[in-house]
């Protein structure tokens, strides 16, 4: 994990990104323990408090949970959440600005589809 304090997006966020991107990879497997917030804390010397902030998210998602006593665990189905709202956010945000480009440019539906298919081919 890397954490930039001169990023515009808030460090909380980063973190909690970090753990989801983590959960979508399978670094961290469904049903087992994530590092704690202190470990995190003490690794990359950032406030508790923010990282504890970044987790909240996951939990508020549904994505981590917590287990009294234990620590923060992947929750089932994480990993599949994940990724069905990666790929609305690919569909809605990349799909969508590369047909608006595509359009611009007077490149038909049909070269589209014969670029994207060569692109599969490699």
């Amino acid at each position: 994990m890397h954490f930039d304090a001169e990023s515009l997006t808030p460090l909380y966020q980063q973190i909690a990104d970090a753990f989801a991107d983590g959960i979508l990879s399978g670094a961290f497997a469904e049903e087992t323990q994530i590092p704690s917030t202190t470990q995190v804390a003490r690794e990359y010397q950032l406030n508790p408090a923010t990282v504890l902030k970044g987790m909240n998210i996951l939990v508020d998602n549904g994505l981590i949970e917590k287990r009294r006593g234990l620590g923060m665990f992947v929750t089932p189905g994480a990993q599949a959440q994940l990724a069905r709202q990666s790929k609305d956010l690919f569909y809605s945000e990349q799909v969508t600005a590369l047909v608006t480009q595509a359009r611009a440019l007077h490149i038909s539906k049909t070269e589209l589809l014969t670029a994207i298919e060569k692109g599969y081919a490699k």
